[in-house]
């Protein structure tokens, strides 16, 4: 009996283990689709911001490598 308690509590130790895990991955995944989101929300408001300007297209901005 005493050996099954202990492998009870093995196992309980061990999914505890696994939850702590995973909550981990979960909070650094949400802090990454924040800086995601945060960084979307930025390259559209640049966008947007781009496309107001009178006369300028992408065929009008010189290539990155001039």
């Amino acid at each position: 009996m005493e050996e099954r308690l202990v492998e009870i509590e093995l196992k309980v130790i061990s999914l505890e283990d696994t939850v702590q895990q995973l909550n981990e991955q979960v909070y650094e995944q949400r802090k990454q689709l924040d800086d995601l989101r945060a960084l979307c929300r930025l390259l559209l408001q640049q966008n947007e911001n781009s496309a107001g300007a009178p006369g300028r297209t992408p065929a009008d901005e010189r290539p990155p490598h001039y």
